[in-house]
């Protein structure tokens, strides 16, 4: 069927009027507190719906239901993970974050280690978001180009564009509010798909029941005691939760959001509050998954690959409107994933880099190298995004494997730092480096599935680091106290 002209003014309607919308924070900026914290006046509800949005890319959209389709709902053990680690940053991490005023998760690790061991920290931040940032960008390419019919390139180039206008004007006030109208839009939209596919197979949800139980398409946990398996309730619950920890307790990405929280109480609440609405929205995608697959019941391969199958329903099935509605929701995912790694990424690059080396610049100048950062790191992204054109597989694992890679390091220093006393910054370079080489390794060399890197990397970062600290002896006078 394709989109027509009222669906294709409903994506224009939309991509016209977030951005119109995120503009509109501009005038409240006056200095980096504003620019990067949202000056701490925004609700914790906000904050939670803005990091369900971040976590929540174009690869969750249209690479979940693919992975439904073509097994079932074990990965759905994996977001039982994010819950529990996100009850572990807020015992473990959170506290340390709200002693003080912090832009960056960097700056704890100057405070407890050094300045050496921060900018390692934050290179390292830098690098591997950008390099997982350019899949999730490409993946918008999928989408925009399969609706439109334009090429990959300018379908990137579009979004880009578009998300780059309200975040370099708005900062992360505009970030995350409109993070609340697009999570609202695509999760509303995902709902209309739902109660769309439902009508569209005869029997309803019975008859997908029957098909789906009897497939075994229904399974949710799998206790098999291997390491192999990506998807079993150990590599689920333990690798969900060290990666979640490391994702939202060391990626700068949505430890800013918790920062712009007005305080440690609202930050714990808005932390705990995604892990429900995350979980619920897993369930939901993984359940669009089953269902195309009662409703098309043949191969993935037929639609060339897995994340295309989502797609394919809404531009062929889906009445029009519904279907221009759905397209735009996808996009509002894109947008808002793309709109927090700019800001985060030019936060870390300002503050844990340029005004370490250049401390006196005035506020004015601060504020328009912020921007000038921002438009650096689009830039960057969407010629990764471009680079990533021929990337193979089903995207959300290739840009979670990229992720958890360097996750395993930071979390393990994060840990040396909050956790011991003994520990100092030459130790945990050390670690950090033995954490970092292991993940890379078993990400390139062995079968060791994505769910166990983060684990891996933080068990072994730790343990090198403290006996590394221990054989170098006494703490270097960089190294603060660390407290409990």
């Amino acid at each position: 069927m394709g989109l027509n002209h009222f669906d294709l003014a409903l994506i224009a309607i939309y991509l016209t009027g977030i951005t119109l919308f995120g503009l509109q924070f501009r005038k409240r900026q006056h200095s980096l507190r504003d620019y990067f914290l949202a000056d701490r006046e925004i609700p914790w509800w906000a904050i939670s719906l803005s990091i369900v949005a971040a976590e929540t890319s174009t690869l969750t959209i249209i690479s979940i239901p693919g992975l439904a389709y073509d097994s079932d709902l074990t990965f759905l053990q994996v977001v039982f993970g994010y819950v529990v680690g996100r009850v572990i940053i807020s015992f473990v991490l959170l506290p340390h974050y709200f002693r003080g005023e912090l832009f960056t998760a960097y700056q704890l690790i100057e405070r407890r280690f050094g300045k050496q061991l921060r900018t390692l920290t934050a290179g390292l931040f830098l690098l591997t978001r950008a390099a997982a940032e350019g899949v999730r960008v490409y993946a918008v390419s999928i989408v925009v180009g399969f609706a439109l019919g334009t090429g990959q390139i300018a379908s990137i180039a579009i979004i880009t564009a578009l998300t780059l206008i309200y975040t370099f004007e708005g900062g992360l006030a505009a970030v995350v509010w409109t993070d609340v109208v697009q999570t609202a839009i695509y999760l509303g939209g995902t709902l209309i798909g739902v109660f769309t596919i439902l009508h569209a197979i005869p029997g309803g949800w019975v008859h997908i029941h029957e098909l789906a139980a009897a497939a075994g398409k229904l399974r949710v946990f799998d206790f098999t005691p291997t390491l192999w398996k990506p998807y079993t309730f150990w590599a689920g619950v333990i690798g969900g939760a060290f990666l979640t920890t490391a994702s939202h307790g060391t990626d700068q990405l949505i430890v800013q959001r918790l920062l712009a929280a007005k305080n440690q109480r609202q930050s714990v609440t808005a932390l705990l509050s995604s892990g429900v609405a995350i979980l619920v929205q897993f369930g939901l995608f993984l359940m669009v998954g089953v269902m195309l697959w009662a409703y098309y019941q043949v191969p993935s391969s037929e639609f060339g690959k897995a994340d295309k199958i989502y797609l394919n329903f809404i531009v062929k099935q889906m009445p029009h409107g519904i279907s221009g509605l759905l397209m735009a929701a996808i996009l509002a995912a894109a947008m808002s994933n793309l709109s927090a790694a700019l800001n985060s990424l030019s936060s870390s690059s300002m503050m844990d880099f340029y005004l370490r080396f250049w401390p006196k610049t005035d506020a004015k100048k601060q504020l328009w190298l912020s921007r000038v950062w921002t438009l650096f790191w689009a830039l960057l992204l969407f010629g990764l995004a471009v680079l990533s054109l021929h990337t193979v597989g089903r995207v959300i694992e290739v840009g979670l494997s990229i992720a958890s890679v360097a996750y395993g390091a930071l979390l393990g220093v994060f840990l040396l730092g909050v956790l011991t006393r003994r520990a100092n910054q030459r130790g945990a370079m050390v670690g950090m480096l033995f954490g970092f080489v292991t993940n890379v390794y078993l990400w390139q060399w062995t079968k060791v599935p994505w769910t166990w890197y983060v684990a891996i990397g933080t068990a072994v970062t730790f343990v090198a680091g403290y006996a590394a600290s221990l054989m170098a002896g006494p703490r270097d006078e960089h190294d603060a106290v660390a407290s409990h």
